[in-house]
């Protein structure tokens, strides 16, 4: 695993062993997800809720996003996070939190937005996603026009109230959602 582009390009990435504790995004998923949002990162405050080895956060850190708040509920997760972001020389730039995701976000309660934000939960961990996404949006953590890329195994669309759908795509056994908050008028697509 490795930083695709960027500031950071080609930088190889630790993860932890066995896909029970993380599931890293695989290399060609990640690949597609950046070429949705490539064009909007720039400037942007990033949130990753469930961040395993920080890859997500630390790519969109490599191809401009401003800062990034990285939360693992793993205590080795978060040590592996730590050495990835000093790897990459982004580690000024992250906020990496050991709490669940409901933590994470209430902690956002002080003002600070996020307008691109990434959610992969452990798979058959459905409730949380949903959840993670209802709090977001109740909580209003979420900037004006904010991407949140949600990444399952469930074959819809994910859905929340105060978001819509902007893109669905299958890659193998992954299902990937892009939500926003933004007006319909504002997409491109």
């Amino acid at each position: 695993m490795r930083i695709i582009t960027g500031t950071a390009r080609g930088t190889r990435l630790e993860t932890l062993d066995g896909e029970d504790i993380t599931r890293p995004t695989v290399e060609r998923v990640k690949e597609a997800i950046f070429s949705m949002i490539n064009f909007e990162l720039e400037g942007r405050n990033v949130l990753d809720l469930f961040a395993g080895s920080g890859q997500m956060a630390l790519e969109a850190l490599s191809r401009g996003a401003a800062s990034a708040t990285l939360c693992d509920v793993n205590r080795e997760a978060i040590a592996v996070i730590k050495r990835n972001a000093q790897k990459t020389k982004l580690y000024e730039r992250t906020k990496i939190l050991s709490s669940d995701y409901k933590s994470a976000i209430n902690g956002c309660k002080n003002g600070e937005k996020f307008g691109i934000v990434f959610l992969d939960p452990p798979y058959g961990e459905y409730g949380m996603l949903t959840d993670a996404l209802d709090r977001m949006v109740r909580l209003g953590i979420l900037s004006e026009n904010a991407l949140i890329v949600c990444e399952s195994n469930k074959k819809e669309p994910v859905e929340a109230d105060g978001l819509r759908v902007r893109r669905f795509a299958r890659y193998g056994k992954v299902y990937i959602t892009l939500l926003t908050n933004a007006p319909e008028s504002f997409d491109e697509d």
